[in-house]
């Protein structure tokens, strides 16, 4: 069994754009927290969402699925979420599910705002 890890979530934030770090790992644990933090951005008008993964050790399907659930969220608003990752790892997790055809990809924070 694997020792849950912390999550941890910076916001920040400029008019419609936030830009959100995640460190640590999404998973079953943390999945509810990262999810309930996305919606609130949202509610608070943050229409485009660039989620920086840089930090992030693992994901799994549950991480994913909020991943996901964001994304149709804020389709619905006319909005965006961009990914920013350059970890082998994620990147893999991303490919093998098919997921890096869904979400836009980038290497740096610059290159998904200039998107």
């Amino acid at each position: 069994m694997r020792e849950q890890m912390e999550l941890d979530i910076t916001i920040e934030c400029d008019g419609s754009v936030c830009k959100i770090l995640l460190t640590g790992e999404v998973d079953v644990y943390s999945a509810p927290v990262l999810k309930e933090r996305l919606l609130e951005q949202m509610q608070n008008g943050c229409v485009d969402l660039i989620l920086d993964l840089n930090g992030v050790s693992f994901i799994d399907s549950s991480g994913l699925g909020v991943l996901v659930g964001t994304l149709r969220r804020v389709r619905e608003n006319s909005g965006t979420l961009r990914i920013v990752c350059g970890r082998d790892n994620v990147l893999k997790v991303f490919s093998i599910t098919g997921l890096d055809k869904v979400f836009p990809v980038f290497d740096s924070f610059e290159e998904a705002s200039n998107f």
